[in-house]
């Protein structure tokens, strides 16, 4: 199959997601290891960074999907990765000054959790602009792979830089990425009309602000798809932290090889992206969301009988592997189904919706699961997150056979000039 050109317009703005994606993952992890290496905080201080910080930002962002609504969608990305460089910036410059808290990298997660959905918002109704339906599977592809590859090479790297120059410098670097990302934005070009209102401009109420999840709920294909990224995301990141207090602490498995473990599977993320849009042109979009989907419930029961040693760390790449790749394939699918099943008008307060959504069900079932482990012990609680996934793709069965639901988009509600 022939590499699809898809116009300088894209290239910039995935030249711009790159830059960013790679600033973000090089700083994975960065705030909790300021907080340690720096502040010398306690865990629940960690425990707030990586839970309350996001969690407080997330909801901060929830009116924001009606405000994107309405608005140029570039501008609101470009001021998106403004707020997210000057916050990230705030950092090292307080750590100079010695100045810096816990309290202000408490304040930075918020303000960079609520802009990530801002620009999650927007980004997806930008690019439904910018290209025609056929190339957005494709382009959904592209950026799938962009994600894997960053988050493959980005910690490693990362990881180097906090070893010889400290923490701080990979928050900068992941300052420097919002910036150039805009700069990127900025340079895409062309003319983006504004949208247009179907009634005057008037206050936000409530029903602005939950469109977004009626919208998810009462559609006869998104509300499971919806409803299963929940589920799998959740149970996917719950089982997170037990694996790695299993890995690091009674298994005996160095940090290095923890580290290896995750990062070398990311090659089927690349893998899968570049699949999916020959799977879809071959199998039809409904089959390989239903095949793809059930795959990935199926790998990670598989973690709960890793063991020491060099077979244990097979096992865990093997099971990261299978996992990854066919969320590699799912993904843009999933991503370019969203994007044509939702009207124009509903498409950031969708957006909005789906990643607030996605935060609150991480942030819940990752705590939930801590208590778990805490009375069951590690392995028992990554068994039953595993076992529970095998359920998931129910969901996914609900999708109507006759594949409407999941190949036609749905119509305009509101016509943009």
């Amino acid at each position: 199959m022939a590499r699809r050109a898809l116009g300088r317009s894209f290239g910039w703005l995935w030249g711009a997601y790159a830059v960013s994606a790679f600033g973000t993952r090089l700083a994975f992890d960065a705030f909790a290891l300021i907080a340690v290496l720096v502040l010398h905080a306690g865990p629940g201080e960690v425990a707030a960074l990586a839970a309350v910080g996001p969690a407080v930002g997330a909801a901060l962002a929830v009116p924001l999907g009606p405000w994107v609504e309405f608005r140029r969608k570039r501008p609101v990305m470009i001021t998106a990765d403004l707020v997210r460089c000057a916050a990230l910036a705030s950092v090292p410059v307080a750590f100079a000054l010695g100045a810096l808290g816990v309290g202000q990298l408490l304040v930075v997660s918020m303000v960079v959790a609520a802009a990530d959905i801002c620009f999650t918002a927007a980004s997806g109704a930008f690019l439904r602009h910018l290209l025609p339906p056929e190339d957005l599977l494709v382009a959904n592809g592209r950026l799938e792979s962009t994600t894997w590859t960053a988050t493959m090479l980005g910690p490693p790297l990362g990881g180097a830089a906090v070893g010889l120059f400290g923490p701080v410098v990979t928050v900068a670097a992941d300052a420097v990425g919002h910036l150039l990302s805009a700069a990127g934005l900025r340079a895409v070009g062309g003319h983006e009309p504004a949208p247009v209102r179907k009634e005057p401009a008037r206050r936000l109420t409530a029903g602005d602000v939950v469109a977004g999840w009626r919208h998810l709920l009462t559609h006869p294909a998104l509300r499971p798809l919806f409803l299963n990224a929940l589920l799998v995301n959740g149970l996917i990141m719950a089982a997170s932290p037990p694996l790695a207090v299993l890995m690091l602490g009674p298994l005996g498995f160095p940090p290095w090889q923890y580290a290896l473990a995750f990062a070398v599977p990311c090659t089927g993320g690349l893998i899968g992206a570049r699949l999916a849009p020959r799977l879809v042109a071959r199998y039809g979009r409904r089959r390989v969301l239903l095949t793809a989907g059930t795959l990935r419930a199926c790998w990670p029961v598989g973690l709960a009988f890793v063991r020491p040693g060099p077979a244990g760390l097979a096992l865990v790449m093997a099971v990261e592997l299978g996992l990854i790749t066919c969320i590699g394939v799912y993904n843009p699918v999933l991503a370019t189904s969203r994007l044509e099943l939702t009207p124009t008008d509903h498409l950031a307060r969708m957006l909005a919706a789906w990643s607030v959504s996605t935060k609150a069900a991480i942030a819940t079932l990752t705590a939930l699961w801590g208590v778990l482990a805490a009375f069951t012990g590690a392995r028992t609680a990554i068994a039953l997150a595993g076992v529970l996934l095998l359920a998931t793709p129910l969901l996914l069965a609900t999708v109507r056979r006759d594949g409407a639901s999941v190949t036609k988009g749905a119509p305009d509600t509101a016509e943009v000039p």
